[in-house]
């Protein structure tokens, strides 16, 4: 009988041991200590901010591939290595803008009436056309909505609001949570493949959330992007509220035509005047690149793979605050880059065999404009129909312990419920920011350029509730960082970082991560979501 016992006990360990799930051994696997190495190293002032196309860049992404490299982790960049190229255009634009109505022709003031780019690559472009109001300029079938309503504006200039209807009548849309279609760049989007030669969008404190002084502060110097086809749009700019009023015939009949814009059945108006408007931009070419590495699958879906990143790049050497010049990036987001790192690791020595793979990816020059994960979303050395989806870290929770956790884009896709489904593993509740909503943060990191692609996404966010902390300790972490620390030399690795948070989500992560490569079918998106029509075209690609 004693032998039986014990026999029976040698037994059971094993099968006990292989009944934990790839998600608990690796979420067991994550270590604070190596993201804090990770950490320490990326925000050192030797990487000199980590500005895209220097050295210290060029250090960041050597970093990442030999650590790639060190867990035995495939290449997945281009051509077999662990690179994807990012072809980068810089534009110092100089531009001019006048209008032509009732017989006269005003020329505005740059940056004090307006501001204007170049959508095109090259160093000199005008377009001019009939200006055509197209009120929130937006096409969204599964709200019935339609700006354009059949009007022709090819080679015409288009003027639109920004935000989307829901900031003046909360039954529509999603109410006072900002839809993609409220952002600039949606804007430009639409209008481009409406055929328009150009587009002024009208700004207000309101409706951007934001003053003139950051327009016009954002661009007026170099404009970075991925290097582009040229398309039928030519320019694009931004309108001061009281120069749009001008144009307009006056402040009342912007404002009448602000209310009707957003009333269901609004018609473009003509505003009987034509725009003629030049840009001559000093252009610069340079690369960047993103560094791509693939754990590979086991199951009948391992050429699908479930892409885990954060951007690793910074602002560089800039303008000294305080003595300091170099603007190290520690919480953005050398934390996030030290968290790929740390999941990889973790998901390496824990020895999980997940059926789809697991790409882990550091993205390029998010700071630009989320250049990086825009150029790997457009020519994917994955096809975006194998994407299951993206999990995206930046700036992660160096502040202790919590009780929650946090992430952009919940609500978007099934994505929302395998992230609480992982938190809940973790003991952990999760909580949607309001404010985040309200702002658009869902649209201003690196999944992004992936749901707008049709890929499921989400962007892990910090926490509400910290243990052992008082009520608003939240508030006041992140009012602190704000205000003294965010995009300032000042963001560097301090005494006072505790590890213990960002350990919580990335066990998360780790874990939604598993739980979508080990499902029988890939997330899929909300019904009501501005990206289900992406989806479904990505599939059938």
């Amino acid at each position: 009988m004693t032998r039986l016992l014990l026999a029976l006990t040698l037994i059971a360990v094993p099968l006990s041991a292989q009944q934990v799930s790839d998600g608990t051994r690796a979420a067991r696997a994550i270590n604070g200590t190596v993201m804090q190495a990770h950490l320490e190293f990326l925000a050192n002032d030797l990487l000199e901010g980590r500005k895209p196309g220097t050295r210290g860049g060029q250090l960041a992404a050597l970093y990442l591939k030999t650590q790639f490299e060190r867990l035995g982790l495939e290449p997945a960049g281009d051509s077999g290595t662990y690179y994807h190229t990012v072809p980068i255009v810089s534009l110092t634009p100089s531009p001019t803008l006048s209008v032509q109505h009732g017989g006269s022709t005003e020329t505005l003031s740059y940056m004090k009436d307006y501001m204007l780019w170049s959508m095109h690559d090259t160093s000199s472009v005008s377009a001019s056309g009939e200006l055509v109001y197209v009120g929130y300029g937006i096409v969204a079938p599964e709200y019935n909505w339609d700006d354009y309503a059949g009007e022709d504006v090819k080679g015409k200039i288009v003027v639109t609001l920004v935000n989307d209807p829901g900031l003046q009548d909360s039954t529509l849309f999603r109410g006072s949570t900002l839809t993609y279609y409220g952002r600039w760049t949606y804007k430009i989007e639409e209008a481009e493949r409406q055929g328009a030669a150009g587009i002024l969008m009208i700004h207000t404190d309101e409706s951007a959330t934001y003053p003139w002084s950051t327009v016009s502060s954002s661009w007026s110097g170099p404009q970075i992007r991925v290097a582009r086809q040229s398309g039928p749009l030519i320019v694009a700019g931004w309108l001061t509220q009281e120069a749009a009023g001008r144009l307009m015939g006056g402040a009342a009949r912007l404002d009448s035509l602000t209310r009707a814009a957003a009333r269901r059945g609004f018609k473009p108006v003509s505003l009987a005047a034509t725009a003629s408007a030049s840009v001559e931009s000093k252009v610069e070419r340079t690369e960047t690149m993103n560094v791509v590495a693939r754990l590979p699958g086991h199951g009948p879906h391992k050429a699908e793979a479930v892409l885990i990143g954060g951007h690793y790049d910074h602002f560089g050497i800039g303008t000294p605050v305080d003595g300091d010049s170099i603007y190290n990036g520690a919480e953005d987001n050398a934390s996030g880059t030290a968290a790929v790192l740390t999941v990889a690791d973790a998901m390496v020595r824990s020895g999980v065999r997940p059926d789809r793979s697991i790409v882990f990816i550091g993205f390029a020059a998010e700071e630009a404009g989320l250049l990086g994960s825009t150029a790997f979303a457009a020519r994917p050395t994955i096809p975006l129909r194998d994407m299951a989806g993206v999990l995206n870290m930046d700036v992660m929770n160096l502040h202790g312990a919590s009780r929650d956790v946090g992430a952009l884009g919940l609500d978007q896709s099934s994505l929302g419920a395998t992230f609480r489904q992982a938190a809940r593993a973790e003991g952990l509740s999760v909580t949607v920011n309001p404010e985040a909503l309200r702002t658009g943060a869902f649209f201003r990191s690196d999944h992004f350029p992936f749901a707008r692609a049709g890929v499921p996404a989400l962007s892990i966010e910090g926490p509400t509730r910290f243990v052992g902390k008082p009520a608003g300790y939240a508030k006041q972490v992140s009012d602190d960082y704000t205000a003294h620390r965010y995009h300032q030399p000042s963001d560097e690795v301090l005494p006072s970082f505790d590890y213990a948070g960002a350990v919580q989500q990335m066990k998360v992560i780790a874990r939604a991560a598993l739980l979508v490569a080990d499902a029988p079918q890939t997330p899929s998106w909300s019904p009501s979501s501005e990206f289900k029509e992406a989806g479904e075209a990505r599939m059938s690609d």
